[in-house]
């Protein structure tokens, strides 16, 4: 049995983190070693925009000690990932690079999706309870320091998943600037939060039923405690919840430092905490909050342990992210049916084409999801949907996508219209791009025509055949005209082939 001893490091917005796990190859990860030290990393950045030195020298110090402990454990892999106050930081090249010289320890910062994504996965390791509890109306809320995320699930299926900027932290820093006592500070904190959730209510709640709220975050882990006074569950009904916010409001901070055995810094960050939960467990009206404990480093191990064939999830992750996007794609009214048709145009094409493009099951779900968007820029302007339909992309998230795969998207769904710049961007998007103007031109009249069609290489060719019966002197004419740049990229030429009843 292949065992391995893997460590996720979490470099957050107000503590590291280091977790030891050992992961086995009968499915099971089990953690055997946690440590943390708190360091507001945050607070400098939400507040001069740069990590200061004196945070930068502490913060190596402690990763170096990390280090020490992981060399203790023989640790195999390691993955050290850093969040929203390291993404924002304007001098995070510099800090990064201090880390690597002065501890050997490489950190990547991670985008939002992507960190949301990882804690996606430590949840649905509990597969049972998440399968159950994700076939009623369920909402994620996902608390950090630095923001909060919200994602709905119905029957199965992730609808939809927003990142609102207003963490705990940042909370905490508008707040040190005024000096008010705690009903109006609670007051204030409450108006702050539901500002930033009545969009989110607006656009994507309507009528839905949500039954379920699952909370994640460090503060839950902390507060879920009291909750549950020491039964042996994770489940708190809504009304327990309410009971216990209007007991901790009355409490001085001295009552929460000695109640929760954090110190004052910690016990601040916990009010603010409490308070998005309570706002969003009102918003959705969910019967019972599910407090699966899970943190960051755990998702980022379970993400280890799938990529080594460790841990296989009953839960398929791409059809997240293809449902999302579909839920993206008719928010601004992309036109389903022609979508629908040219994916599976690029679907069949890519799979006759595996031996000649080079591209794995990563790129064929990112051509997917292009196609999906591909004409959503025309919600805001018809002459200049390519810019416009790039800017979307790249200004929404969509879970379990990086950054750049993101700005991949985007880039195809510019150049399916725009003259290709080789010189602004790789030869990946060159070829999901060849892909998608030819699929596109296969459905030139929206009519799918074409929809019986198969696809094969034969001599350099692309044979696209089909046995439409009527005229396709349109397609045929919008396939020729795509041919060349096709060509350019492939070294192979499209042909259409219509096949005549005698």
């Amino acid at each position: 049995m292949a065992t391995h001893i893997f460590a996720a490091i979490d470099v957050g917005s107000f503590e590291l983190e280091l977790c030891i796990y050992e992961v086995s190859s009968k499915n099971e990860m089990q953690q055997i070693d946690h440590l943390r030290h708190v360091i507001p990393l945050g607070k400098d950045t939400y507040r001069t925009g740069k990590i200061s030195y004196r945070l930068v020298d502490e913060m190596c110090r402690v990763l170096g000690e990390f280090s020490q402990v992981m060399k203790t454990y023989q640790v195999e892999t390691y993955r050290a990932y850093a969040t929203s106050a390291m993404r924002e930081a304007k001098n995070k090249q510099i800090v990064l690079d201090q880390i690597r010289v002065r501890t050997g320890i490489q950190v990547r910062i991670i985008s939002n999706s992507e960190q949301r994504f990882f804690s996606y996965k430590a949840i649905a390791m509990k597969a049972v309870e998440f399968q159950k509890i994700i076939q009623k109306g369920t909402a994620i809320a996902d608390v950090s320091f630095g923001s909060q995320q919200i994602s709905l699930f119905d029957k199965d299926r992730l609808v939809t998943t927003q990142n609102i900027p207003m963490g705990i932290l940042k909370i905490r820093e508008i707040l040190s600037k005024i000096h008010v006592d705690n009903e109006t500070e609670q007051a204030i904190i409450e108006d702050m939060v539901d500002n930033e959730l009545y969009a989110f209510k607006k656009m994507y709640l309507k009528d839905r039923d949500i039954k379920h709220l699952i909370c994640i975050g460090e503060s839950i882990l902390y507060l879920a405690k009291d909750v549950l006074n020491g039964r042996k569950t994770d489940r708190i009904s809504a009304e327990e919840f309410k009971q216990f916010y209007e007991r901790l409001m009355k409490m001085s901070l001295y009552q929460i430092e000695d109640l929760f055995g954090v110190n004052e810094g910690y016990a601040k960050l916990l009010i603010p905490g409490v308070i998005i939960y309570k706002q969003i467990l009102e918003m959705t009206g969910a019967e019972m909050l599910w407090v699966p404990g899970i943190r960051l480093c755990d998702g980022i191990a379970a993400d280890y342990a799938e990529s080594v064939k460790c841990l296989k999830f009953t839960h398929n992750f791409d059809d997240d992210i293809i449902t999302a996007s579909r839920n993206m794609a008719k928010r601004y009214r992309c036109n389903t049916s022609h979508c629908a048709c040219i994916e599976n145009y690029v679907l069949a094409m890519f799979d006759a084409m595996k031996k000649y493009h080079g591209l794995g099951i990563r790129e064929r779900l990112l051509l997917r999801i292009a196609t999906i968007l591909h004409d959503c820029g025309k919600f805001i302007s018809l002459r200049q949907s390519s810019t416009c339909g790039y800017d979307i992309v790249m200004s929404t998230e969509i879970i379990g996508l990086s950054h750049g795969e993101r700005e991949m998207i985007a880039n195809v769904v510019r150049y399916n219209i725009e003259f290709f710049d080789y010189d602004k961007t790789d030869i990946t998007v060159a070829k999901l791009t060849a892909m998608l103007r030819l699929a596109n031109a296969m459905d030139r009249g929206h009519n799918e025509k074409m929809a019986d069609c198969k696809m094969s290489v034969r001599e350099n060719t692309l044979v696209i055949s089909t046995a439409y019966p009527g005229d396709l002197s349109l397609e045929i004419m919008e396939v020729n005209a795509k041919a060349d740049f096709f060509e350019e990229i492939f070294g192979i030429r499209p042909l259409v082939k219509q096949k005549r009843k005698v």
